[in-house]
């Protein structure tokens, strides 16, 4: 079966909304989503409803995986995070607030959701398998899967990744790592990538849509 694999949301809703409601063939593919649905955007919460309204009605065939922010709203509500308030997170709430939702209700499937998605040929994650660390899903750390900057380790089959926005505000790959990197800055505003894999894990189509005005952060 196919993948569907897109990048960094970052609360950008109706720009992620078109790109799946276009794209994405629900019979042939599967969907991985790689981390960041919130922050930085206009729209956290609505990304947020849909992605769990998205997963409840195809259980089989879409999986969010964990980002860097995920984890990062997670520690705010457990005992505080004034890292993440200063970066994004006091705007986050506030959408929450004027919405009448409490983030804490989504930190369960927040926290359920898992660090990678992997089949014979591919390996999926926020930030990639580093050279250097020890223990790659360690969330913590910032060599892990959802912090990683450093050069990525070639392990043999394709990573696709996202977390550090690619200079060109397109799809990025490093044949040397075998590292596809598709964070094309949705929310800054540039555009949100997807990219098509067929089954024997090669890139089949490589998907940019356009930012939505009404998604663009002022």
């Amino acid at each position: 079966m196919e993948l569907f694999v897109v990048g960094d949301v970052h609360g950008c809703f109706h720009t992620f909304t078109k790109l799946i409601n276009e794209h994405w063939d629900r019979e042939k593919q599967i969907f991985v989503q790689l981390g960041d649905l919130l922050d930085r955007g206009k729209f956290s919460p609505e990304t947020i409803l849909y992605a769990i309204e998205l997963q409840k009605n195809n259980p089989n065939n879409v999986y969010f995986l964990k980002g860097n922010h995920e984890f990062e709203a997670i520690v705010h509500t457990e005992e505080g995070n004034e890292n993440w308030l200063r970066q994004c997170g006091e705007e986050t709430l506030k959408q929450f607030k004027r919405r009448s939702l409490d983030l804490v209700t989504y930190v369960p499937w927040m926290k359920s959701l898992p660090l990678y998605y992997e089949t014979d040929h591919v390996f999926i994650s926020h930030a990639g398998i580093s050279m250097k660390a020890e223990n790659p899903f360690e969330e913590s750390h910032p060599e892990s899967v959802l912090w990683n900057r450093s050069q990525l380790k070639n392990i043999g089959k394709l990573q696709i990744i996202g977390h550090t926005p690619c200079k060109s505000g397109r799809a990025e790959f490093d044949a040397e790592s075998n590292v596809m990197n598709i964070d094309t800055g949705a929310y800054r505003p540039k555009g949100l990538t997807a990219v098509k894999i067929n089954g024997e894990g090669k890139v089949a189509e490589i998907i940019f849509e356009p930012t939505q005005s009404i998604d663009v952060t002022d």
